[in-house]
């Protein structure tokens, strides 16, 4: 029998689908409906589920909201968005699961590994993907790949739904994140990406552009539910 992970926060599945590439039975909830979630899913509050259900799982992964801590906090007409990352780690603690938080870069997460597009050679058309996400894993991993930057002559972006913005100033980029898919503060030497090639860069081929926005690629979480296999080893021995 695979052991079960828990996909807290799930949005389309891309983490989903790096555990299930691993070897685990995804279940995921969110309380938005997510019509391409690849796995069995529960449209519900998290914790509610979390609180009722804990007990039925082997490992537990939970990606919060991250617009409190992404660059958009900074604009004119941003909007409060809450932190729940202390709150998720101290119900994730409690059932003494090992257990991933998932956030953007400045997020309050604790003894965290960076894992990078670039790590795991993701990208298209000779445009490498530079999509930094960092991870509090528990039991920690002590060893991670390096970011390889600069593996190809261009970057991918993945903004959003309208495609990313590679800019050809030393090596373009495709990234992906946003509501536009561009920085239309770049105006020289570059490149917009249709969802197709910022599907391709992240290794996802069941999401809308605007669900790639928000998801990570599978490969991430791949890489850390395998560290999680082998931690469970022991006890399913």
């Amino acid at each position: 029998m695979k052991p079960r992970l828990l996909d807290l926060f799930c949005g389309a599945g891309g983490a989903g689908m790096g555990y299930h590439q691993a070897g685990f039975e995804v279940v995921g909830v969110d309380l938005a409906p997510q019509k391409h979630y690849p796995f069995e899913f529960h449209k519900v509050d998290a914790f509610e589920y979390l609180a009722e259900h804990w007990q039925e799982f082997d490992a537990i992964h939970a990606s919060p909201p991250c617009q409190k801590f992404t660059a958009l906090k900074a604009m004119w007409n941003a909007r409060e968005h809450p932190d729940l990352i202390e709150s998720t780690r101290q119900r994730l603690k409690v059932t003494g699961l090992p257990y991933v938080i998932e956030n953007v870069p400045g997020a309050p997460l604790t003894d965290y590994i960076i894992l990078c597009g670039s790590m795991f050679g993701l990208g298209c058309k000779r445009a490498e993907l530079r999509r930094h996400r960092w991870f509090e894993v528990n039991p920690q991993m002590l060893l991670t790949p390096c970011c390889q930057h600069g593996w190809t002559t261009q970057t991918i972006g993945v903004y959003g739904h309208s495609g990313g913005w590679s800019n050809r100033v030393r090596s373009a980029v495709i990234g992906v994140y946003g509501g536009h898919g561009r920085d239309r503060r770049r105006r020289m030497n570059g490149q917009n990406f249709p969802t197709s090639a910022r599907a391709e860069a992240m290794g996802i081929d069941w999401m809308t552009g605007t669900e790639l926005s928000q998801a990570i690629p599978p490969a991430y979480t791949r890489f850390i539910g395998e560290q999680l296999m082998k931690a469970l080893q022991p006890q399913s021995q």
